[in-house]
């Protein structure tokens, strides 16, 4: 007899049922006084965690249920804005709900510092468009902005506990990090690296089907609408970006949820997939994101970044040029580009409003293209005015600024004397910042620092590097001797 092969697939309900699932939680809850912060992201995995902790704790009398439950959204501000939307209209039914019915819920969204947002480290500061080896936008805006509220809550109440929607099998590297850091006979793990914070993971055991199952039979307690949140994955053919709060926690990319701007991955098939279903006013987004990804191309690195690295010093390998931070006339394109985008979506879009990069930080890249990159022609009020066609209170300068015509002047000045004008113009910028203080002392090391980066031309740098290729590719001459 053939032996059976189409064995019936796994399923959390044939072991447990949501009762004994209430059951756990309600235990775990109960056994301190540590605040829980649950991590949610708007998708199918948090949304499972999050409903069960809410049933799980309205069984509970009013007087054992105390302990606050802060539930978290990380929003990096370039959040596709159709999850944006959700995610914020979900937070206020839950916000809403729980005051309402005496429930111990209370919801927060973190977002990273001014200075790490995405805008202001690409277009401020230079950095070039993530990609596989250089993620760095994943701890600036996600991790740290998390973080940072765990460990407010920590300094609050000594200790937390930590509950994540993600499941067995989502990554390999989560599951060992899960089981190592196990606590002894207890459902809590140790978090990877935040002190005294704990990690309950609900729905670990569940299975992707467990999960829809859950949401097609158990109403939203908050009065969403789960078939929604279906159609959401359906029309975006998506995964979910979870609330990351270590490296070891999956991020996103192919084709989940997410940042618009992601490059990590070639095509975003998610915005795509958005798109093609009604939400065409998106397109213009998407050509942006795009551009940003071909900005990676080895072919067109030249053209678009500085020959230096952010620290001033050039970079080779095996005589081949190691490129640093976007040109800032490059990322006055960006920025030109950027507006002009935004202006589309609101025109084309159901939100008029709609802010693809806020004033706070548009008054940051000034700032940081004025005393880190010396554009004394003050630029980002001019792209502004230019393409939005309306002025804006920008914040006053109490130091005093250099102009263009100053910059003119000092470029006249250097080009006679054969010196670099970019390293004289960043030594009056560091004389300007320390002007008038009581204490001056750093500001010599400041001068030194700047004197001790590569001040060499693109040119004069890539035709030594040429030499260098050039003789390592000749073959040398051995004398051959007779014996």
């Amino acid at each position: 007899m053939a032996k059976e092969t189409d064995e019936k697939a796994y399923s959390i309900f044939d072991a447990r049922t949501t009762a004994e699932i209430h059951q756990e939680i309600q235990q775990v809850y109960l056994a301190d006084s540590r605040p829980w912060v649950i991590g949610y992201s708007g998708g199918k995995d948090s949304t499972t965690a999050l409903q069960l902790i809410w049933y799980a704790l309205e069984e509970l009398p009013p007087e054992q249920r105390q302990k606050p439950v802060y539930v978290i959204t990380s929003d990096t501000l370039v959040e596709t804005p159709v999850i944006v939307n959700y995610i914020t209209s979900t937070l206020e039914r839950i916000e809403q709900k729980a005051k309402e019915t005496g429930m111990p819920f209370r919801t927060d969204i973190v977002t990273p510092e001014i200075d790490q947002t995405f805008w202001v480290n690409l277009i401020g500061k230079g950095y070039p468009a993530p990609y596989t080896k250089f993620r760095w936008c994943t701890d600036r805006m996600k991790i740290k902005p998390a973080n940072r509220f765990i460990l407010d809550r920590v300094a609050d109440h000594g200790e937390v506990i930590l509950i994540l929607g993600v499941r067995k099998g989502e990554s390999s590297t989560r599951d060992q990090v899960l089981s190592l850091h196990q606590v002894k006979d207890s459902l809590l793990s140790r978090h990877t690296s935040l002190p005294n914070a704990f990690v309950y993971t609900p729905i670990v055991d569940f299975s992707v089907n467990d999960v829809w199952i859950y949401l097609f039979q158990v109403p939203s307690p908050w009065g969403n609408d789960n078939k929604e949140l279906f159609a959401m994955y359906r029309n975006a053919n998506a995964g979910e970006c979870p609330l990351v709060v270590d490296e070891t926690t999956p991020s996103c990319g192919n084709s989940r949820f997410g940042c618009w701007t992601c490059t990590v991955v070639a095509k975003d098939r998610s915005m795509e997939a958005m798109i093609d279903n009604g939400e065409d006013w998106m397109m213009p987004m998407l050509e942006f994101r795009d551009f940003l990804a071909s900005t990676q191309e080895l072919e067109t690195k030249e053209l678009y970044r500085e020959h230096r690295r952010r620290g001033g010093f050039v970079q080779e390998k095996d005589g081949r040029l190691i490129r640093g931070p976007y040109k800032l006339e490059f990322c006055k394109e960006l920025l030109q580009k950027l507006l002009e985008t935004q202006q589309q979506v609101r025109q084309e879009g159901p939100d008029p409003d709609i802010e693809l990069i806020t004033p706070a930080e548009l008054e940051e890249i000034r700032k940081v293209w004025r005393t880190e990159r010396q554009d004394w022609e003050d630029s980002v009020p001019q792209i502004y005015q230019e393409v939005m066609e309306e002025n804006r209170d920008w914040a006053a300068d109490d130091l005093g600024t250099f102009t263009a015509s100053d910059k003119a002047i000092l470029e006249s000045l250097c080009d006679d004397a054969g010196i670099p004008v970019e390293l004289v113009a960043k030594l009056l910028d560091t004389e300007r910042q320390f002007y008038g203080m009581n204490r001056r002392a750093s500001i010599y090391d400041r001068i030194n620092a700047i004197f001790r980066e590569d001040w060499r031309s693109e040119e004069t740098v890539l035709a030594e590097l040429e030499i260098i290729r050039e003789k390592s590719e000749t073959p040398h001459n051995v004398e051959s001797t007779n014996s």
